[in-house]
């Protein structure tokens, strides 16, 4: 795919009844993984109910999450994920997904910094990457205690808070040591 139609117009998908996708830009049918590829690529697209012509591209992506978290990469933690659950039809609906699209930004240029400061320093990955990490979860924190209910003095509800929120922590705890143990052994294979 040409620069010049990724500056122009996003490819057009057309997803038909019998749940089939098809890129009109390339003439061929394609499969969910296709359109998780072309995402990763930078390729942008929308995708439109062959029928309807409706926009259906939200839910198209949601669906491709879906089927990668059910592959077993679970990317959105169980905590992460009931809080999402929790914002709907909450007054804070409406800040969340700017609040998310700036916070994923961020995060996307961290790592992108991370990466670069890896190739000038191969010699020392393990100290750059738990930095980051811990940098990353620092952040990722701040962002979920954003939209955390306000805690009052109305007893037993903060405390269950308190106990969630300390949960939470651990929760996030123990997925930085897991990522920290498969780095530790990329490292080890690398030497």
């Amino acid at each position: 795919m040409s620069s010049e139609s990724t500056a122009s117009e996003p490819i057009r998908i057309k997803k038909y009844a019998n749940r089939r996708l098809y890129n009109t830009a390339t003439s061929t049918y394609v499969t969910l993984e296709d359109l998780a590829q072309m995402v990763k690529g930078g390729e942008d697209f929308v995708v439109h109910d062959a029928k309807s012509g409706d926009d259906i591209t939200h839910s198209v992506l949601t669906q491709i999450i879906f089927e990668q978290e059910n592959k077993g990469i679970n990317l959105l933690p169980i905590n992460f994920l009931r809080q999402m659950i929790r914002f709907y039809g909450d007054s804070m609906q409406t800040l969340v997904p700017s609040y998310l699209e700036i916070s994923v930004a961020q995060l996307a240029r961290e790592q992108t910094r991370l990466r670069e400061q890896m190739t000038k320093a191969l010699g020392a990955p393990y100290e750059l990457i738990d930095e980051q990490v811990r940098r990353n979860m620092e952040m990722f924190s701040e962002a979920v205690s954003m939209f955390t209910p306000f805690r009052s003095g109305a007893g037993g509800g903060e405390k269950t808070r308190e106990a969630s929120s300390s949960d939470d922590i651990s929760a996030l705890r123990e997925q930085l040591a897991t990522i920290q143990d498969r780095l530790d052994k990329m490292t080890r294979k690398n030497d």
